[in-house]
């Protein structure tokens, strides 16, 4: 079995609508189908890093799924199987590389309206900014009680995998989310209950509202000055290499600035290591490690990274995540989460699973991308399980009145950061 890997497979080759290569108009055989579902479960089985993690049977996968290839008659049909079966590991890391008008969004990138399961409540905790949800008037603290016309724990139901030895929160939390980012073809229509208890119903994905499915990342990177000579960098994207340019670009504007607010709440399409180290290079000033790789069979290792440029910047940086961090800024959080003059600001990220994969299957070409190792924190905490060491909880009443929590509270606490901080001067040339 031969494994394509990557560094990094982004989440841009994920989403593509409708993308089907000269090899997929052909018709497949009963036995190319057979051959290629045999190939991503044994591959599966033998490369997937997070069965430890998972209520997941997957002898019972097969069992389930193997007989429904009699039903398969198309390529499309394959893809919606193989869909199902990978939905079998509630992880939002392993999907397929194509999909159809019907497919489920993927999540976080197909995602506005992060909800967690909370005292047996379906309770919105988060919204993507400018985005359908809250354009439709979603709020945090409301509870979701329909998505489409059907109950949420009925629809939740429906959409956990069937070899699950126990339904556990994980599993519960996946697909709540998965409900709720819906399709690519269909609008969402949610029924909520305020704080109050009053329902009502909010119709998502309108051809006024900002989409996922329509969203540009431009620019990709933003800069300005705010008061008291803080500098704001935001990054919208790690994917293209051309971003290390402008964040070069930007990093001189705010080179003499008294310290650095480092935004990575937007790029939830994953991203590029050959953009995301030499972005930390100019942040560092020696070669560090920044994130633990822990491979299913060989001895874990850690990936460093070093200085790059002409000056590094040296003043303190405060890091801003949410739930749209996505897997290549989750690992820059990390990395950076191990300096001292750097502070991880926000509520948790996204928890996405390790190392991505690729597996090719022979016939229909499909890729299966999977979590094929863990990372960790350099201290050693699984990546999905980190915290910012200061929490923001956006549900809390008294954040209310802020337009943006996040960029408040990570505010004061760069001011403290600066405060502590020995006068020295604000860039390093080497």
């Amino acid at each position: 079995m031969k494994l394509l890997t990557r560094k990094c497979i982004t989440l841009t080759t994920l989403i593509c609508l409708c993308c089907i290569s000269s090899r997929a108009q052909q018709t497949f055989t009963s036995a190319e189908f057979a051959a290629d579902f045999d190939f991503v479960w044994s591959g599966l089985r033998d490369n997937y890093a997070y069965f430890d993690n998972k209520e997941t049977d997957w002898s019972k996968v097969k069992q389930l799924y193997q007989p429904m290839l009699a039903e398969v008659k198309s390529r499309s049909d394959f893809v919606t199987l193989l869909e199902k079966l990978l939905d079998e590991l509630y992880d939002d890391h392993t999907n397929l590389n194509t999909n159809l008008k019907s497919s489920p969004r993927l999540v976080p990138t197909g995602l506005d309206v992060w909800a967690e399961w909370k005292n047996g409540r379906a309770m919105v905790t988060q919204l993507r900014n400018g985005f359908s949800a809250e354009q439709a008037g979603l709020k945090i603290g409301m509870e979701i009680v329909s998505i489409n016309g059907l109950p949420v724990r009925k629809a939740v139901a429906q959409r956990l995998g069937k070899s699950l030895k126990a339904v556990n929160n994980d599993a519960r939390n996946w697909a709540l989310r998965s409900v709720l980012a819906g399709t690519h073809e269909k609008p969402r229509i949610v029924e909520a209950k305020n704080q109050n208890g009053a329902l009502a119903t909010y119709k998502l994905d309108l051809s006024a509202h900002t989409t996922v499915n329509s969203y540009k990342y431009i620019p990709r990177v933003e800069w300005k000055m705010l008061p008291r000579k803080i500098g704001y960098i935001k990054i919208n994207d790690l994917i293209s290499t051309e971003i290390v340019a402008q964040f070069d670009a930007a990093l001189e504007r705010v080179k003499d600035t008294r310290g650095l607010i480092l935004d990575l709440r937007d790029v939830p399409r994953g991203g590029n290591t050959d953009v995301a180290e030499p972005i930390l290079g100019r942040l560092i000033d020696h070669r560090m490690g920044y994130q633990q790789v822990i491979p299913l069979r060989e001895p874990k290792y850690v990936k460093e990274v070093s200085p790059r440029g002409a000056w590094i910047y040296k003043a303190p940086i405060v890091v801003l995540v949410n739930r749209w961090t996505g897997s290549m800024g989750e690992g820059m959080a990390v990395g950076l989460d191990g300096m001292k003059r750097a502070k991880v600001v926000g509520t948790r990220m996204a928890e996405l699973n390790g190392g991505i994969f690729s597996l090719e299957l022979p016939n229909t070409k499909i890729r299966i991308n999977y979590a094929g190792e863990r990372l960790n924190h350099i201290n050693g905490t699984p990546r999905e399980n980190f915290v910012p060491p200061v929490a923001v909880n956006l549900t809390d009443s008294r954040l209310s009145r802020l337009s943006d929590p996040i960029v408040e509270v990570g505010y004061k606490q760069l001011t403290r950061l600066i405060n502590r901080q020995p006068n020295k001067s604000l860039h390093l040339t080497f």
